[in-house]
């Protein structure tokens, strides 16, 4: 089946929550550590997009797959050209292609809105993560060790860096 790729909305939110609290409850790809309802996940789909960033979705039929959004880099007004930009993925859909088709979207969009660079921040090790950055033209630019702590263990953050 084919996927598209189109904006959020309000009402994706509960499929957006049941994807990210995947990842919250048993990985180590993000750092929070308690799941989000799907209330907060509005909240914060409305906050991205009224700062004129893109948050998208992916879905094959009526079933979403992935999404993917920019946020602010930092909030000093120097960095306005650049982005922070995540990508998660329903499980089971890694290497299908998904991943690639939400992130050129992204990309396309942050282009046309004149961001001069996205930054990738990967929670470490995420081989499947890093492959598509780097697929896509992001280059790791630095690796911090050890700064997040999750399920009894210390992690790893790299930064992959893409000037658009």
């Amino acid at each position: 089946m084919s996927v598209d790729v189109r904006d959020a909305v309000s009402a994706d939110a509960a499929a957006i929550a049941a994807i990210y609290n995947h990842f919250i409850t048993n990985t180590i790809i993000t750092f929070e550590e308690e799941p989000v309802t799907a209330t907060e996940m509005t909240r914060r789909i409305v906050e991205v997009q009224g700062h004129q960033l893109p948050w998208l979705v992916a879905m094959a039929g009526n079933l979403m797959v992935g999404y993917a959004y920019a946020t602010k880099w930092r909030v000093r007004h120097a960095y306005r050209f650049s982005t922070e930009v995540t990508v998660y993925l329903t499980p089971g859909r890694e290497r299908s292609g998904n991943g690639s088709k939400l992130y050129s979207q992204l990309i396309t969009t942050l282009q046309a809105q004149k961001i001069h660079t996205a930054i990738g921040v990967i929670a470490l090790p995420n081989d499947a993560s890093v492959a598509l950055h780097e697929k896509l033209g992001f280059r790791k630019v630095a690796h911090l060790q050890e700064v997040g702590f999750k399920f009894n263990r210390w992690i790893d953050v790299g930064y992959w860096e893409l000037v658009l």
